[in-house]
């Protein structure tokens, strides 16, 4: 039992790769290639398609794999037929950062992603400067906004200024939301649901060039008149 043991696992580890396969989470976004991911399958500058299995380190080719700016998880295995697989799952971006002449994505933890030549994601955009420097903030705003319905497809631009009030872009008209300092931020979002469920019922919501929500318990909001002056 022994002898046939050593001889099965000899010749096993003789076995050359014969294929590599490479597979992406579903819901992914594609920033990756197949062929983008088969140039990270390199061992000691040598592809690993037709390696012995005995020379293959799995450990450094999965690091490779993970090195990837766009890739959050990465799992590099060999099946019993001698196929190299490797399942991705990709970063999911949440906005886009126009910042000190940077452009790049955020995820859901801050952490920055570079633009595809391959993929661009549909996205809220972030403009102001010095962004880099809260982005952990950003990130919660943004993911406030992501995780509510209403305000995911309505939201569709973000200003920070130079005093690190927002302002918002939005989908339903030529208006913006000024949110002001991160602060009372549940607060601000419920005000500002509760004045569009009033506004769209009545048809006012068209009038208004400037919805307001800084104001402690109020929504102050400014028309625009006959010549076009606030």
């Amino acid at each position: 039992m022994l002898f046939l043991y050593g001889f099965t696992k000899n010749r096993n580890q003789r076995k050359v790769v014969e294929a590599i396969a490479v597979e992406f989470n579903e819901g992914s976004n594609p920033f990756l290639t197949h062929e983008s991911v088969n140039k990270l399958l390199i061992q000691s500058q040598v592809t690993v398609k037709n390696e012995p299995k005995s020379v293959l380190d799995l450990h450094h080719l999965e690091n490779r794999v993970t090195s990837n700016p766009y890739v959050e998880k990465a799992r590099v295995f060999i099946t019993l037929g001698g196929v190299l697989k490797t399942h991705i799952t990709q970063k999911e971006p949440i906005a886009r950062i126009f910042s000190d002449n940077e452009v790049y994505y955020i995820d859901k933890e801050g952490a920055k992603i570079p633009l595809s030549s391959s993929f661009s994601a549909r996205v809220p955009i972030v403009n102001g400067d010095n962004l880099s420097d809260d982005l952990p903030e950003i990130t919660e705003l943004i993911l406030l906004i992501s995780n509510d319905d209403f305000l995911q497809k309505e939201i569709t631009g973000i200003q920070r200024s130079a005093n690190d009030e927002y302002v918002f872009t939005v989908r339903s008209g030529d208006y913006r939301v000024v949110f002001g300092k991160y602060q009372n931020v549940n607060l601000k979002f419920k005000k500002l649901k509760a004045f569009y469920n009033k506004a769209i019922k009545d048809k006012t919501i068209k009038k208004y060039k400037i919805i307001n929500l800084k104001y402690h318990n109020q929504v102050v909001c400014t028309k625009e008149n006959q010549d076009g002056e606030q």
